[in-house]
C-alpha cells in the first residue's frame, strides 16, 4: 500500500506523537504571567485529551517556543517549529508578535489558532492558514468605550507608548467616542515623566486616564503618581488592555490597584465545561486562573477536535476552519469571515468590563458587558 506523502517539513512515522507548536511570552520583556497561563490553559487540553486516547491513538504532544515579546524571535521560532514538523501553531499573547508569526506562518502553509492577540489587522492580507479565539480589538475596546460613555466620561486622556497595538486601540476609542460628545486626550509617555502626567490630566480637565503601555513599567509608576495626587482624587484610572487581571499587578500596587477598570473575556457565569476547567486550571496554577488560561484551554480543544476529525495535514486543518463548532469554556466556538478581519474569527467570546473591589483587591466586580 502506497504511503501518502507528508507535509512539507513534516518528519513523522505512523504512530508518533503528533505535534503541535506553542508559542507564548516565558521571559521580560513579554507578560510572562499571561504567558504561564496561556500555557497552562494549553498543556491542561493536551494533558485531557491524551488521557482520552490521543489523537487517534497518537499522543498529542506541545512543543513550546518562548517568544518574549519579540517578534523576530517568533518569526524565528515559526521557521524551527515547521521544520520540526508540527501540524499547527497555538498560543501567543502580544498582538505584535502575533502578527509576525502569522506572517510566517501564512507564508509556510502552517495552520495558526491564535489564542490571545487582538490586533485586528493580524496579517496584511486575508489568509485561511490563521484563525483566532481572541476578539478583534475594535469590538473589545468599543464596549470600553461604551463603558466609560455609561460612566459619564467625556474628557478621556490616554497614556501612550508607541506601538501598532496602543495606536490601533487609541484610534478605535478616539472613532466610538468623538461623534458621541466625547474627547480623546493623548500624551505621548516618550516624553512625560509619571509625575508629569498629573499635570497635563488638571491642565486638560480629563475624568478618565487609560493606561496605553506596559507593564510593569510604566503602568505601576503612572497609578502611583495618579492615586497620589490629591487633585486627582475624583479622576478614574482605566486599563482596558487588561493590566489589572494579573496577580503581579495587586502584589505590587495594593489596594492602589483597585477600581482600575479593565476588558476580560469570560461569560457572567461559567457552564458546567468551564467550572470543571476552572477547577483544573487553579490547582495547575496555585492561583484563580484569569481569562488567559481559559483562552488557552479552548485552543488546545479546538486543535484536538480539528485533527480528530480532519487528520494531521496541515492543509486539512487550514480548510477546516469554517466547519469548526467545539463546545469552550466560554461558549460554542464557530469561525467566521468577519468584516475588517483579516483572519478566521471566533465573533465573539463574550466581553466584560471589570475591575478589582477597592473592599476586597483579590475580587473582580464586573461593571459592564457587551
Amino acid at each position: 500500500m502506497n504511503t501518502p506523502p507528508s507535509p512539507p517539513g513534516a518528519e513523522r512515522t505512523y504512530g508518533s506523537s503528533v505535534r503541535i507548536g506553542a508559542l507564548v511570552p516565558l521571559t521580560r520583556p513579554g507578560w510572562v504571567e499571561a504567558g504561564q497561563h496561556l500555557l497552562a490553559g494549553l498543556e491542561l487540553a493536551v494533558r485531557e485529551v491524551n488521557d482520552a486516547g490521543g489523537i487517534v491513538g497518537r499522543p498529542l504532544e506541545l512543543v513550546v517556543r518562548d517568544t518574549a515579546a519579540d517578534p523576530q524571535r517568533a518569526a524565528a521560532a515559526v521557521d524551527e517549529l515547521a521544520r520540526l514538523g508540527v501540524v499547527a501553531l497555538a498560543g501567543e499573547y502580544h498582538s505584535v508578535v502575533a502578527r509576525a508569526a502569522a506572517a510566517r506562518a501564512d507564508a509556510l502553509g502552517l495552520p495558526f489558532l491564535c489564542s490571545s492577540a487582538v490586533l485586528d489587522g493580524l496579517t496584511e492580507q486575508p489568509t485561511d492558514w490563521v484563525a483566532r479565539l481572541a476578539p478583534a480589538q475594535s469590538h473589545g475596546w468599543r464596549i470600553y468605550a461604551d463603558f466609560l460613555l455609561s460612566a459619564g466620561h467625556g474628557r478621556i486622556a490616554v497614556a501612550a507608548e508607541p506601538s501598532v497595538y496602543w495606536a490601533s486601540g487609541a484610534r478605535t476609542l478616539r472613532d466610538y467616542l468623538a461623534p458621541r460628545g466625547g474627547t480623546v486626550i493623548e500624551l505621548d509617555m516618550r516624553a512625560l515623566a509619571p509625575t508629569a502626567v498629573c499635570d497635563e490630566l488638571v491642565d486638560n480637565r480629563a475624568t478618565a486616564l487609560l493606561l496605553l503601555v506596559g507593564h510593569p513599567e510604566p503602568a505601576v509608576p503612572i497609578v502611583k503618581s495618579v492615586r497620589r495626587a490629591q487633585r486627582l482624587a475624583e479622576i478614574m484610572i482605566g486599563a482596558p488592555a487588561g493590566q489589572p487581571e494579573f496577580s503581579e499587578w495587586a502584589t505590587l500596587l495594593g489596594d492602589d490597584g483597585a477600581a482600575i477598570p479593565f476588558l476580560r473575556y469570560l461569560p457572567e457565569r461559567l457552564s458546567p465545561l468551564g467550572a470543571r476547567v476552572e477547577t483544573a486550571l487553579r490547582e495547575r496554577l496555585a492561583e484563580a486562573p484569569s481569562f488567559v488560561a481559559f483562552e488557552g484551554y479552548d485552543t488546545g480543544a479546538v486543535l484536538a477536535e480539528v485533527l480528530r476529525s480532519h487528520g494531521a495535514d496541515r492543509e486539512r486543518i487550514a480548510e477546516s476552519w469554517p466547519r469548526v463548532a467545539v463546545e469552550g469554556t466560554r461558549g460554542q466556538i464557530r469561525f467566521s469571515r468577519t468584516p475588517g478581519i483579516s483572519v478566521w474569527q471566533w465573533a465573539w467570546t463574550p466581553v466584560q468590563v471589570v475591575d478589582r473591589d477597592p473592599t476586597e483587591p483579590g475580587r473582580f466586580r464586573i461593571l459592564h458587558t457587551g
